[in-house]
């Protein structure tokens, strides 16, 4: 990415605009990997291996990216130890901390209204018609 010129500090947090950095930071950090590697880590630092291990379904890439992103925007800690092999650790930092808080409310979220979501998309999956708009 190229550098973006923005009018104000406002505009680099305005996530209603396509340029804006908080925009882009929301669509990295928003995502299903994400949320499960800040919950995990916000239980203990951990190997790559342990998460990948820990969370079904994630390729090596998808890990590999997803760490590399988020320790970009600062949201993980990577430490490398001079062993051989070589240990990685991940840990998160004070930001990754408070973003695990908001990803537990929307964890809390879907517990409290599970049904009533299960219960809406039934009604929707019943009354909508085969050809999608």
């Amino acid at each position: 990415m190229g550098t973006q010129q923005f009018e104000s500090p406002l505009d680099v947090a305005d996530v209603t605009r396509a340029d804006s950095l908080a925009r882009e930071i929301f669509t990295e950090i928003a995502n299903k990997w994400a949320f499960l590697i800040v919950d995990l880590l916000g239980e203990r630092t951990m190997r790559f291996s342990e998460l990948r291990n820990a969370i079904e379904g994630i390729s090596h890439k998808m890990l590999t990216q997803n760490l590399r992103m988020m320790e970009r925007n600062g949201l993980i800690e990577r430490t490398v130890f001079p062993t051989v092999p070589p240990r990685v650790d991940y840990t998160l930092t004070q930001p990754g901390h408070v973003l695990r808080e908001l990803v537990h409310g929307m964890c809390d979220w879907t517990h409290e209204y599970l049904g009533h979501i299960d219960d809406a998309r039934t009604r929707f999956d019943a009354a909508a018609p085969e050809a999608s708009d």
